[in-house]
């Protein structure tokens, strides 16, 4: 289901490409009318998104038959916090994307799901499982986003251009990064020897060529001091870091701005100093995640679940949100859920 805010232009006009390129049915497309911030209030939110979205569900008889759900730019990306909680870890806040992969829960059980803190995602980890309802009782929510109607139709373009070719690039940050590092590694044992880069030095990657995937630390290796990697993505390219805050805003930033530190204010952008999902996307990746708030790092993506299944041949939507451990939280997918490499050697 693509979802359109028909109070945003940008998300009119993202709707009208995508549903061209793809051959949306009218009866899978939602027309909502929401506020056009990035933020949204909780309330706003369930009346005007998720409201909206399960009574388009239920008007077309889609409640099961609808496996992913597609926002665009111009719907709201984050819903702040009401409540924080004791910890950091049972705040409120919330990616919308993320709260909507609940809808599907809880229309079938016809009460709302717990609010505060993450919620386990049930497909997390599962390899071979295909995914479908009942037994995954979520809908699988991605994003057409980018610094505007250009970038957004860019990575619908280069979606349906996708093979299987290319290097995966994946970079650690040793020493002391014990945890996602052995992720890292892992993704990379799990993935042709031929077709991985793996840097265990303390140097960064940069302006590598022919990318077909990437995961590695972002601004959180202290030895990055590029805003962008200076990479030549492939179509179908996908990417993945380690970053807090890198889905805070698809607002350009202004073009001499770099990525910084915590101690650093005034150099911050959009409260943060950290690397921009969007400007993957810019660079000429077709896909990628980030976060709208601290997601803490088990929470975020898993290398070593998202590149082999997206290597293997699993479309974009699924090989993402096999590496998601957690719901209701702060991660969004960007890009064509549809999107896939197909088959090793195809």
């Amino acid at each position: 289901m693509l979802v359109v805010n028909d109070a945003s232009p940008l998300s009119r006009d993202i709707g009208r490409y995508y549903s061209a390129r793809r051959g949306v049915p009218p009866r899978n497309i939602c027309h909502i009318r929401t506020v056009e911030t990035e933020n949204i209030a909780r309330a706003q939110y369930d009346r005007e998104i998720a409201g909206a979205i399960g009574a388009c569900l239920t008007r077309n008889r889609l409640t099961e038959q609808i496996l992913y759900i597609v926002t665009t730019g111009g719907v709201p990306l984050r819903i702040p916090a009401v409540n924080a909680g004791s910890s950091e870890m049972e705040t409120d806040n919330a990616a919308v994307d993320s709260e909507l992969t609940l809808l599907y829960s809880d229309m079938k059980s016809g009460k709302t799901h717990a609010i505060a803190g993450p919620a386990n995602n049930p497909y997390f980890g599962r390899r071979e499982a295909k995914f479908a309802h009942p037994e995954f009782p979520i809908y699988l929510v991605t994003r057409l986003a980018a610094y505007d109607l250009e970038g957004v139709k860019a990575i619908i373009d280069r979606s349906l251009q996708a093979a299987n070719q290319g290097k995966f690039v994946i970079d650690l940050k040793s020493p002391g990064s014990e945890e996602g590092d052995s992720w890292l590694r892992q993704a990379a044992n799990l993935l042709p020897k031929g077709r991985v880069i793996l840097d265990a030095s303390e140097k960064v990657i940069y302006d590598q060529s022919g990318v077909i995937g990437y995961a590695a630390w972002g601004s959180n290796d202290k030895n990055r001091h590029r805003r962008l990697v200076g990479f030549h993505w492939l179509p179908g390219a996908v990417a993945t870091e380690f970053v807090s805050t890198n889905g805070r805003t698809f607002r350009r930033p202004p073009e001499n701005w770099n990525i910084s530190d915590w101690k650093s204010s005034k150099l911050w952008f959009a409260g943060s100093p950290q690397t921009l999902t969007a400007d993957y996307l810019s660079e000429g990746a077709t896909a990628a995640t980030g976060h709208v708030d601290e997601p803490f790092l088990m929470m975020t993506p898993h290398p070593e679940y998202l590149l082999p299944a997206y290597y293997s041949g699993r479309n974009l939507a699924e090989s993402y949100y096999l590496s998601i451990r957690a719901l209701s939280w702060q991660n969004i997918v960007i890009g064509d859920p549809l999107c896939s490499l197909g088959a090793p050697g195809h």
